[in-house]
């Protein structure tokens, strides 16, 4: 199986790479037919031949659309441009241009409205301003499919942000690496489904650039493996703090962290009759209602998870400063997040928790995760249909594999325990997330429709053994 290249990068990466390859002496006209190229093959891949109409923009992107246009027109679709301004003279994207020899349409929405395919080769991922009025109502006017090329006009490369009104694509042809806007909410479901084409551009350009970002998938990181003589102990002992209300939280953290592999889980109940509720739970669980200091004094419970089931107050904040003040690798969610989380291993807001520990975290998610990160010490994971999951160092992850049926009360739960669980064995904290954000939406994927969050513990081993066959 070829897997897709991981890397991601920023549009202002991508211009580099360029520059780069330049500097190498691949000239800019032999990338941008090997893209045009690209973007016609997957037009007559994708659609019948039709009345296609390429929206042609100044620079390299609307010389992509023209080296397409010629190509579709010699394969005999009936094709015309309507170009927004004439290329730079001198430029590729001029040479392009004075190769096509087709028809020339008004740039006007009227014309848009009558193709039965628009190629959007406007503006590329790099652009820094709102799309112009009339782009924007052309490609509204659009009634039919829209094949984008590089991402639509208007959408924000590097945050998958609109940055205007941005017309969605059927499809995306887009070259070399993806850039995060394809994977970051909106600009997935904008971009429609995307194609990454090899365009001739060195791998080897990637060492100067040192890309920060990368699409979860396995072979990132690598799950635990149990050797011959593993035990409970080598395993880890994950302990997590529970609460008196919201027992269910805590338990389903503990049922997805023996799934996910900790040799022992224990719940720490704050009174007896919390305790006698999770004693009627998961057997496999130890539950104990020992003081906090106590349960420090075992040097073997490494790894703490804080927060399912837990009231976001005083007391919370108190427990999670103790833990990090005895050197615990803490596992942060829900109701610890809020206060001092320096020092943390993991902490997993979503977009509410976050804004309450971080402030608003804005258009630019793997931004706020950055700062956010940068500023605990901590990994976190900003959770989302686009998880992101940023390090201290400043490298992020963007997972893309979440189902729609997570969008479940518990999810979050389940996967703080997957996580700790993770980490209770050994894993890194910048994997840990990762790979728990990947198993959960394989999980979910292995279930689809009718998803509960207990559902996806069983699914958990199914899912790391997808991951294992992936990363090979």
């Amino acid at each position: 199986m070829t897997r897709r290249p991981t890397e991601l990068l920023t549009p202002a990466e991508m211009g580099r790479a360029d520059a780069l390859a330049a500097a190498a002496g691949i000239p800019g006209a032999r990338l941008m037919a090997a893209a045009g190229r690209a973007v016609a093959r997957a037009a007559q891949r994708r659609f019948r031949p039709c009345r296609t109409l390429v929206l042609a923009g100044p620079g390299n992107n609307g010389g992509d659309g023209y080296v397409a246009a010629r190509l579709l027109e010699a394969a005999g679709w009936p094709v015309a441009v309507a170009a927004l301004a004439p290329p730079r003279p001198g430029s590729d994207a001029a040479a392009a241009a004075a190769r096509w020899r087709g028809p020339m349409l008004p740039f006007a929405p009227a014309e848009a409205a009558r193709a039965g395919l628009v190629i959007d080769a406007v503006f590329g991922a790099g652009l820094s301003r709102p799309v112009e009025c009339l782009v924007a109502a052309t490609l509204a006017a659009a009634t039919a499919p829209i094949l984008a090329v590089d991402v639509p006009s208007g959408l924000d490369g590097g945050s998958g942000q609109p940055r205007g009104q941005v017309a969605a694509a059927a499809l995306t042809v887009t070259f070399f690496r993806l850039k995060p806007g394809h994977l970051l909410l909106p600009g997935r479901e904008l971009c429609g489904e995307t194609l990454l084409a090899d365009i001739g551009l060195p791998a080897a350009v990637l060492e100067a650039i040192a890309p920060r970002a990368r699409a979860n998938a396995p072979g990132l990181w690598l799950l635990p493996a149990l050797a011959a003589g593993s035990h409970k102990y080598t395993r880890g002992h994950l302990t997590i703090l529970g609460g008196a209300a919201m027992t269910g939280a805590t338990r389903l953290a503990a049922g997805a962290a023996h799934r996910a592999g900790a040799g022992l889980v224990t719940i720490r109940a704050p009174d007896a009759a919390a305790a006698a509720l999770y004693r009627a739970g998961d057997p496999g669980s130890i539950v104990t209602e020992e003081p906090l200091e106590a349960l420090l004094g075992d040097a073997r419970r490494r790894c703490w998870l804080i927060g399912p089931g837990l009231p976001p107050d005083a007391a919370t904040q108190a427990m999670l400063r103790r833990l990090v003040g005895a050197g615990r690798q803490v596992v942060a969610d829900a109701g610890a997040l809020g206060g001092d989380l320096s020092g943390a291993a993991v902490l997993t807001p979503h977009a509410g928790e976050f804004a309450r520990a971080f402030g608003a975290p804005g258009p630019d998610k793997p931004a706020a995760a950055r700062r956010a990160a940068a500023a605990t010490g901590a990994v976190v994971l900003l959770k989302g249909a686009d998880t992101v999951v940023a390090a201290p160092d400043g490298r992020v992850i963007v997972n893309h594999n979440a189902a729609p049926e997570l969008a479940t009360g518990g999810s979050g739960d389940v996967l703080a325990g997957t996580i700790a669980a993770l980490l209770t064995q050994g894993m890194p904290a910048f994997e840990a997330a990762a790979a728990g954000a990947w198993l959960q939406g394989e999980a979910a994927r292995l279930h689809g429709p009718g998803l509960l969050a207990e559902d996806l513990i069983p699914l958990l081993p199914r899912a790391a053994c997808n991951a294992a066959a992936q990363a090979l």
